[in-house]
């Protein structure tokens, strides 16, 4: 569809991707492992996902990942609640 972009992304870049599967789209987001002539490949959380340029629609550069923080602090550390 003319979406070209993705092909200058630099390796490591996080991006989210939009491609046609049967049936309908889907999306992969995470790091850029590998970006060439046939398309990208992208670290996801279920593993690299290899995405044929021609399939996809959409695709852009994404902020990192926000850093999780502990849902309650541990009582052993410094400083936790005693």
């Amino acid at each position: 569809m003319g979406n070209t972009g993705w092909a200058t992304w630099p390796v490591g870049s996080r991006v989210v991707v939009r491609y046609r599967i049967p049936g309908g789209v889907t999306d992969a987001l995470g790091v850029v492992l590998r970006v060439d002539a046939s398309g990208v490949e992208i670290a996801t959380k279920r593993g690299p996902v290899a995405v044929p340029g021609e399939l996809i629609t959409h695709a852009k550069l994404v902020p990192p990942a926000p850093v999780r923080r502990p849902r309650h602090p541990d009582p052993t550390e410094p400083g936790g609640p005693a």
